[in-house]
C-alpha cells in the first residue's frame, strides 16, 4: 500500500505544483529573496505572539491570578495519586 505524505490537507503533488507556479511568477533568481522576506515575517510574528504571552503571564501575575504555589502544590497531588495508581495496578498485573 502506498502512502502518500499530505501537509495542511495538501498532497504531493499540489505542493510541486504550486512550487512550479511560484518559480514561474517569481523567477528562480527571486526566489531566496522571497523566502527570505517570508522567514523575516514568520519571525516577527513569532516574536509578537511571545511577547503577548509575557505581557498575559506578568500581569496575571501581578494581579495575582496565577499564584504558582497553588499550581505546584495541584501538580505535586496529581503526581502523587499517579503514583498510588501506578502502585496499585502493578500489584493487579502480578496477581493476574
Amino acid at each position: 500500500m502506498i502512502k502518500l505524505t499530505t501537509l495542511l490537507f495538501i498532497g504531493g503533488t499540489e505542493i510541486v505544483f504550486i512550487l512550479f507556479i511560484v518559480v514561474l511568477v517569481f523567477g528562480a533568481d527571486k526566489l531566496p529573496e522571497v523566502a527570505r522576506g517570508l522567514g523575516k515575517g514568520m519571525r516577527t510574528l513569532k516574536d509578537a505572539t511571545n511577547d503577548i504571552k509575557h505581557e498575559v503571564t506578568k500581569s496575571a501575575k501581578e494581579s495575582n491570578i496565577i499564584d504558582s504555589d497553588v499550581a505546584k502544590e495541584v501538580q505535586e497531588e496529581i503526581n502523587k495519586a499517579k503514583d498510588d495508581l501506578e502502585d496499585f495496578t502493578g500489584s493487579l498485573k502480578r496477581k493476574m
